[in-house]
């Protein structure tokens, strides 16, 4: 097999109809790398929006139990990929993400939007750090597929294509981004998380990176000091560095899927190390607004 023969396979299909297999070529054989980052962008971007960052704060699933909340989301992601929609191993995973997002009060708008963030930016991530662009049937195939996600999720008014995802997350964050403490909070957390991955002599250098990629939009929100412009540069150069050399290699033999990646710490092997229905949070219903019926977990107060 040559460097491109899977795209050509890719473009032979209907995305459509074959959403699924697409998608899953692309995200585990083609670029497994870059989806992980390019999602774990996505749901950083989220907490710039107050209502989502405060969410995340309150429950301290982001603060006191990072690693845990990381894995969680990315095994029961990574289930849907791996097993399909109509596999029990996916449907387990679908049930598992209505049963939290159902626990708390939380807006179809925001869930429409973090929907969004897992079409749009691994095709940005990747026209400005893949080895090759995202072709347009893959955009296509990963709207099909977060559209059918989010159907299973309930969510109303989904964005039919990638260009109405795309205008959708746009115009969303230029309404609702925002400065809040406590989602600046959940950042902080989050960037001290991705630092813990390597040696700690190397955490420094790790958070200052992390920030390099963040956009000016998101280190404006969170009051982050615009990283030095020769820092921006040396993180983006060593990016597309990996890119000029992944593309050189020859592609990639059997799929990999999330559960294998490093960053993965709490859940060791598949499938015995874990069990899709035990995965995430069980919150209790019923907040201090109502305690003892049906609702948010998180306290809400008056505002």
């Amino acid at each position: 097999m040559q460097r491109y023969d899977r795209l050509k396979h890719i473009l032979q299909l209907d995305p459509e109809a074959d959403f699924l297999e697409i998608y899953r070529l692309s995200a585990t054989y083609e670029f497994p790398w870059d989806y992980a980052r390019a999602l774990e962008l996505a749901l950083y971007r989220t907490y710039a929006v107050p209502s989502i960052g405060r969410l995340l704060a309150r429950t301290a699933e982001l603060t006191q139990r990072a690693q845990k909340r990381y894995d969680d989301t990315a095994l029961l992601l990574d289930a849907v990929v791996e097993h399909g929609f109509s596999s029990d191993e996916g449907r387990t995973a679908i049930r598992r993400i209505n049963q939290m997002h159902r626990s708390y009060d939380i807006s179809n708008d925001d869930m429409r939007y973090v929907l969004c963030t897992f079409v749009v930016m691994p095709k940005r991530w990747l026209d400005a750090y893949g080895w090759r662009r995202l072709s347009s049937h893959e955009q296509h195939a990963s709207a099909v597929y977060y559209r059918t996600l989010g159907r299973h999720m309930g969510i109303c008014g989904i964005p039919s294509g990638y260009a109405e995802f795309e205008k959708c997350l746009d115009e969303y964050e230029e309404a609702h981004f925002a400065w809040d403490p406590q989602a600046r909070t959940v950042s902080d957390s989050t960037l001290d998380l991705m630092a813990s991955w390597y040696p700690s002599a190397l955490a420094p250098a790790v958070r200052g990176a992390s920030k390099a990629l963040l956009d000016d939009s998101l280190l404006r929100t969170f009051r982050y000091s615009p990283p030095h412009p020769a820092a921006r540069r040396a993180v983006q150069g060593a990016l597309r560095l990996r890119a000029r050399a992944v593309r050189l290699l020859p592609p990639r033999r059997s799929p990999h899927y999330a559960r294998q990646n490093p960053e993965i710490k709490g859940y060791p092997g598949y499938p015995a190390g874990y069990r899709i229905e035990d995965l995430g949070t069980f919150p209790e219903p019923g907040g201090r607004t109502s305690p003892g019926t049906p609702g948010c977990p998180v306290p809400h107060g008056t505002e």
